[in-house]
This record gives structure tokens, C-alpha cells and sequence, in this order.
């Protein structure tokens, strides 16, 4: 299989369904944003040593492809069928994850800033980019019908990345970077 097919050349792409659209479409540009999520996960997941981490990254890794199905495939599309959507289930396993995770940790008191290990600055870059695909899909769920557990799972993605980037520095004995005011 070619890597190439030239169809993208004049600022085209095809949805899931086949349906053409510019390649700067906003549900693009919200799948194109997870995939970056999904990058800056297998960076992740190169410097973590951590085995319970490590298997919740690969899963986050797989959902968020699933993700990425979901909002390449319109809800009316007759591929739908096809393709798996987020559901209720996958944020409240989120939930129960954080829940897990959080009760590992020391309580917050202060704001944390990213940083500590690489594993932890890294992670805290997957949660601004979480943030970001989560203020597209806000968007783009203004224009069009959208699965009604993908946002959700976004938010919680997103809270469960800044507690997975503390509980990086606590795995390694690394304190954390809490913020103070200067001057």
C-alpha cells in the first residue's frame, strides 16, 4: 500500500463515510488535535518505566484512535455502524481511575506547575493539548450532532492527564513544581 494517494492535493480530505471535505474543517482540525494527543502520548510512554502507568497510557492510546473514528465518522453516516463511539463507560472508568490514582497522592494545595521528570512535563503537555481538542470539539459540537459522551470524556481526559503527571513525580520520588507568587 502507497503511502501517498495525491487525493489531499488540493486541500481535500475524505471522512470515514467519503464524504470530501477542506482540509482545514473544523472536525478536522478536532480529530487532527487528538492525534497530536495521541503523539504526545507515545512520547509519554517512552519515558515511563512505571508498569500500572505504562498499560493506562496504551489504553488512552487506543481510545483516543476510537475517539478520532468517532468524530471522522458522522453520526448519520452509514458507516457509523462500523466504527466503535466513546461511551458513558469510558469517562467513568476515567473517573474511577482518578479516584484510584488521587488517593496515592498528597493533597493539593498549591497550583503545580509542569515539570519534575520528563515523564510528569511531558504528560502535562498531552493535558494542554486534551484541553485544546476539547475547545474544538466544543465548537465543532455547536455546528453539528456529536456523540453525547465524547465531551465528557475529553474533560475528564484531560484531568486524569494532570493527575497521571503527579502521580509521575511521586512514582519517582521527584517532588512536585508548585507555583509561587514572586515579586
Amino acid at each position: 500500500m502507497r503511502i501517498y494517494t495525491k487525493q489531499g492535493d488540493e486541500g481535500k480530505t475524505a471522512l470515514f463515510d467519503g464524504t470530501r471535505v477542506d482540509k482545514c474543517d473544523l472536525r478536522l482540525e478536532t480529530y487532527g488535535t487528538l492525534d497530536e494527543l495521541n503523539s504526545h502520548l507515545g512520547a509519554a510512554l517512552a519515558h515511563c518505566t512505571f508498569p500500572a502507568m505504562t498499560e493506562i497510557l496504551q489504553r488512552l492510546q487506543h481510545e483516543l484512535f476510537d475517539a478520532g473514528s468517532d468524530l471522522a465518522t458522522p453520526l448519520d453516516s452509514p458507516n457509523s455502524t462500523k466504527i466503535r463511539r466513546i461511551e458513558a463507560a469510558d469517562y467513568q472508568r476515567i473517573e474511577q481511575w482518578i479516584d484510584e490514582v488521587t488517593a496515592q497522592l498528597p493533597p493539593l494545595k498549591n497550583f503545580v506547575l509542569p515539570g519534575g521528570t520528563v515523564l510528569s512535563a511531558q504528560l502535562h503537555i498531552c493535558r494542554t493539548v486534551c484541553r485544546r481538542a476539547e475547545r474544538h470539539l466544543v465548537a465543532l459540537k455547536r455546528q453539528e450532532n456529536l456523540g453525547p459522551a465524547i465531551l465528557i470524556y475529553l474533560n475528564r481526559l484531560s484531568d486524569f492527564l494532570f493527575t497521571l503527571a503527579r502521580w509521575a513525580n511521586v512514582l519517582a520520588g521527584v517532588d512536585e513544581v508548585f507555583w509561587s507568587k514572586k515579586g
